[in-house]
Formats: C-alpha cells, sequence, structure tokens
C-alpha cells in the first residue's frame, strides 16, 4: 500500500468542498492499495459550448485527484503539493452521465511525484489519458 495517511472517501470529499472540486461535482469513490477511482458528472458544470465533456474539466479531474494522492502518500501536514505540468489526451467524447477516473502512481520521488489517469465513459470505453507532475514542497 503506498498511502501514508490513510485515506477515507468521506473525509476526502469533504476535505474538498468550497473548491473547484466540489464546484465541478467530482467525487472520489474508491481507494485501492495503489489507485484512487473517482467520479465526473458530464453536465453543464463541465461541458463546454458543443455539449461535451471539457477537455479543461477532464485536466481539473486529473491534477485534483493526483495532487491529493500525493498528499496521502507523504503522510506529512506540513507538505505542499504543487502540479508543475499536466496533459491530456482526450480521445473519445462524451455528452452526458458520469465519467470515471482511475489515478496512479508512475513514479514516487523524494521531490517529484508522476501520477497517471484514465478517464472512462459509462461503457467502459477509454476518453481520456493524462499524466500529473506534482512538485513536493517542505
Amino acid at each position: 500500500m503506498i498511502w501514508k495517511i490513510f485515506p477515507e472517501v468521506e473525509a476526502i470529499n469533504n476535505f474538498n468542498n468550497n473548491t473547484l472540486v466540489s464546484h465541478l461535482g467530482i467525487e472520489i469513490t474508491e481507494f485501492g492499495p495503489d489507485y484512487v477511482k473517482a467520479r465526473m458528472p458530464v453536465d453543464h458544470r463541465t461541458r463546454q459550448p458543443m455539449g461535451l465533456l471539457h477537455g479543461g474539466a477532464s485536466v481539473v479531474l486529473s491534477e485534483s485527484v493526483g495532487s491529493m494522492a500525493s498528499w496521502l502518500t507523504l503522510g506529512e501536514q506540513n507538505v505542499k503539493v504543487v502540479g508543475i505540468e499536466v496533459n491530456a489526451n482526450h480521445l473519445k467524447s462524451v455528452s452526458k452521465g458520469f465519467v470515471t477516473s482511475v489515478t496512479k502512481p508512475v513514479k514516487l520521488g523524494k521531490s517529484l511525484h508522476v501520477w497517471s489517469t484514465e478517464i472512462f465513459d459509462e461503457n467502459g470505453e477509454l476518453l481520456c489519458i493524462s499524466r500529473l507532475t506534482v512538485m513536493i514542497i517542505k
């Protein structure tokens, strides 16, 4: 298990209240030994004007979950985790329902973490692959 702070779904979702995460309806749904699952609605908050899931919303999902996951792997209250690079390949579009993300570490170093996030539609089809690099500031 990679978690130094034992992740509790309800506590993490409450921690995200009154942030961009809660504004977009992003919810953590599950922690595994080396992954985090989350979901986000495809609705008026996350669609672009053409009615499709906004690519930026997918990036927010990836960066938010990856940054939170980094913090939980460190187990230190006074550490800051800041995103320094995020990219996304948008492979397919969706216009309604929910998307689900699975975020896993690629590298957990002392000062840099890299996370990979795959985002799926309700049929399990891959919509987006994203990679996040965060810097650890002590």
